[in-house]
């Protein structure tokens, strides 16, 4: 049974976000020692978990990941104690906001529709600038 959650985005003043895809993308690479072996085990491009690899490597003053290239083994890339550390950070504030928010989801979440479960095809900001254009 599905059950509801709260998704959390840490914006900060140089710009730059931490939310839950860069520290799923952190747990993977932690599990797999690879960033392309956590990229597929998320499903998403290379490209792109480089990416995300590289703006939190810029954002914090000290890099989340050391990556080794690629070799005729395949590269390696290991958490830093920074990453390590904003992992814990990061699950102790979900942690904290759900225990602060739950009941409030919960009765939020009564209000659904039952009778449907699917979700829209189309998100909501693609659906406004279809409309306004």
């Amino acid at each position: 049974m599905e059950t509801s959650k709260l998704k959390l985005i840490a914006e900060f003043t140089n710009g730059r976000a931490v939310g839950p895809g860069k520290i799923q993308l952190l747990e993977a690479i932690e599990k797999a020692g690879s960033i392309s072996q956590a990229s597929r085990n998320l499903g998403m491009s290379y490209r792109h978990a480089w990416m995300l690899v590289d703006d939190m490597n810029k954002c914090f003053r000290n890099p989340v990941i050391e990556a080794r290239p690629g070799a005729p083994q395949g590269g390696h890339a290991t958490l830093t104690p920074l990453g390590k550390k904003l992992i814990e950070q990061y699950r102790a504030i979900e942690a904290a906001a759900w225990l602060a928010t739950s009941k409030h989801v919960h009765e939020i979440e009564a209000f659904l529709n039952t009778s449907t479960v699917s979700r829209p095809t189309t998100s909501i900001k693609r659906s406004l600038r279809t409309a306004a254009a």
